[in-house]
């Protein structure tokens, strides 16, 4: 017996990395297939009897010709276009993690009788089709998220047949899209740069603001408030002065992620795109349960931003800003100039992550420097190229190619942005030589 799942897909792949546009399905009543095999018999009934002469192989379309008439004449069919009842589809939820279920319910409304019902599943590109159950004219289906990214779930073709199932009908029932989130990356280490830039979550800064942290004192401006006035250092310099508070703010951190390309890596397969995302949803999440303030930018196609905030709903806010970063990648280099000012503050700690694959993010890289903001850049590992072990030419290009990613971790260092690699696990492997270290932008 064939599995209802493997029934559903009809043979095709799962996971394809793109989305497909199904086939247009045809309109109105359509012969089974059981009514296209008895029609089969019939023609070769009547044909091999005119090219033999002999007449008892008409009785051998009788029978078929007789089930074909009776489908045509048969009170208990279809009568009626099938359509999408009870509200539409019904999903478990928009919004889930990779390795996270999600369940489509569905149901047919038609006038008539149908003997049973067939779903044709085109699944989308980040979810797996793993069950199909039908109760009547309902249609549960059961998926897997697979993939990050905003995906379709796919359509089903739904056919209904008539009792006997030479006829059917077919409504098409579009499942909706889900946003698909990444898994982050395990992590608590929250590195610092050495000029707190805006005021960290968990310290007060130098900065002036409204605080509740007194920071010094000042000589009265007419206007003022006066219930800031220090009545000690008044009386001392015999002159009205007013207290000054820290800022309460906290800092701002920016996630800076590399969309310019999706390398492979040879040995294992992983895309450096997917890696990256979970990386960088490590990155917030750790920043955001030290209540700091954490934006996003992607460079690669078009500029995606969101400006730096607070909160565990933020983080839902900010990996939503990117999951279509897959569908826009393209040859263009961006300019960080037009971000608005709130989504790359000056002075905040900007962490890159990048494989360090493509030369247009350095020149990313230089202009966060140009702006005097402190960089630190994580780089996901991307595999060495696989060459042939005998061949002394492939075996030079490897270490040539090596050497040339060395020289490019050197000349970041040499420009003070520090470069951690991610191997895999914990963030903390990475981000702990940090905390030991000076993490200084430019001095502006």
């Amino acid at each position: 017996m064939i599995h209802p799942v493997a029934r559903a897909l009809d043979g095709q792949p799962q996971g394809v990395g793109h989305e497909e546009t199904p086939a247009r399905i045809e309109e109105g009543v359509r012969p089974g297939e059981r009514a296209l095999r008895l029609g089969s018999v019939a023609v070769a009934a009547v044909v091999a009897a005119l090219l033999t002469g002999q007449p008892w192989l008409l009785a051998l379309a009788a029978a078929p010709l007789c089930l074909l008439l009776f489908a045509a004449l048969a009170p208990h069919r279809i009568t009626s276009r099938p359509v999408l009842a009870g509200g539409g589809v019904r999903r478990s939820s928009d919004r889930v993690f990779e390795g996270e279920p999600i369940t489509a319910r569905f149901t047919v409304a038609f006038a008539g009788a149908a003997d049973w019902i067939d779903p044709g599943v085109v699944p989308g590109a980040g979810a797996e089709l793993v069950s199909v159950e039908t109760d009547g004219a309902q249609l549960t289906l059961g998926f897997v998220a697979r993939r990050w990214g905003r995906w379709s779930l796919g359509s089903v073709d739904v056919d209904l047949y008539d009792l006997g199932g030479l006829r059917r009908r077919t409504v098409r029932v579009d499942l909706g899209q889900v946003e698909i989130f990444p898994v982050p990356a395990e992590g608590g280490l929250t590195p610092v740069p050495v000029r707190l830039p805006g005021n960290l979550g968990e310290h007060t800064s130098r900065q002036h603001g409204e605080g509740v942290e007194i920071v010094g004192v000042r000589p009265f401006v007419w206007g003022e408030r006066q219930r800031r006035i220090n009545w000690s250092a008044t009386t001392r310099r015999g002159s009205i002065q007013l207290q000054e508070f820290a800022s309460e703010r906290a800092a701002d951190v920016v996630v800076l992620l590399d969309a310019f390309a999706d390398m492979r890596d040879p040995s294992t397969g992983g895309s450096s795109l997917d890696e990256s995302l979970r990386v960088a949803a490590g990155i917030v999440r750790a920043y955001l349960r030290s209540h700091d303030r954490v934006g996003v930018v992607s460079v690669g196609g078009r500029l995606h931003w969101l400006q730096p905030g607070q909160g565990d709903q933020y983080f839902y806010r900010l990996v939503q800003t990117v999951l279509d970063v897959r569908r826009d990648l393209a040859y263009d280099t961006p300019d960080l100039n037009r971000l608005p000012p709130p989504a790359l503050p000056h002075g905040a700690l900007v962490h890159a992550v990048t494989p360090l694959a493509d030369n247009r993010m350095m020149g990313v890289l230089g202009g966060l420097a140009e702006r005097g903001n402190p960089v630190v850049v994580v780089e996901i590992p991307i595999g060495d190229p696989r060459v042939d072990g005998g061949n002394v030419l492939e075996q030079l290009a490897l270490r040539l190619w090596r050497l040339d990613r060395q020289a490019l971790r050197f000349s970041l260092t040499e420009k003070g942005i520090p470069v951690t690699p991610w191997e895999g696990g914990t963030l903390d492997l990475s981000f702990a030589p940090l905390m030991r270290t000076r993490i200084q932008g430019r001095l502006r």
